[in-house]
């Protein structure tokens, strides 16, 4: 055993150090060589065989995000309707009817916003179902994941459908349709 440092003879009391667990190890063969062999086991096993989830939580996180954007808008949507909006008042003619110019100058830019919209319920959908099946095609008995990751693809899923179903509705002009001219 390792020798006992000037406090523990003073106090009367052991701690065990690094050193202590060391040689304590030592005198033990039995022990270090079985300790040995599954230390070398984990340290030298497969990355693939022990997933960590990573890649499906970050899938799970990318598609909640896509279906909140395809509910609130993002960028691409509005830089794609206001190009609508200018390209419709360069194509109306100053003389058009009004429910020419409604089409045109907001009717287009719309329905591109819809589309946008989604297009990204769509990713979303599509991302958040991938993860939530994706250990049906693993490797057998290799399906365990964080409890969060599932929740978090539901949650993209879910915010997918809504975002899809808002978009064709909002796009067939059954909800929120444009007004009339008349």
């Amino acid at each position: 055993m390792a020798e006992k440092t000037e406090d523990e003879t003073v106090t009367g009391t052991t701690t065990a150090t690094a050193v202590d667990l060391d040689a304590q190890t030592a005198e033990r063969p039995e022990d270090t060589a079985a300790g040995a062999e599954d230390t070398a086991a984990e340290e030298h096993a497969d990355p693939a065989e022990a997933p960590s989830g990573t890649g499906q939580g970050a899938a799970a996180v990318v598609s909640a995000a896509l279906g909140l954007v395809s509910l609130t808008g993002g960028w691409p949507g509005t830089v794609a309707a206001a190009r609508e909006t200018l390209v419709g008042q360069l194509r109306t003619a100053a003389d058009a009817s009004v429910a020419t110019q409604i089409k045109e100058v907001y009717g287009d830019a719309w329905d591109t916003t819809a589309l946008w919209g989604g297009l990204f319920a769509l990713v979303a959908l599509i991302t958040g179902a991938v993860v939530l099946v994706r250990p049906a095609f693993g490797a057998p008995g290799r399906t365990a994941r964080a409890p969060w990751i599932k929740s978090v693809a539901w949650a993209g899923v879910s915010l997918g459908v809504i975002g899809l179903l808002l978009a064709v509705l909002t796009y067939t002009g059954v909800l929120l349709g444009l007004p009339s001219a008349s």
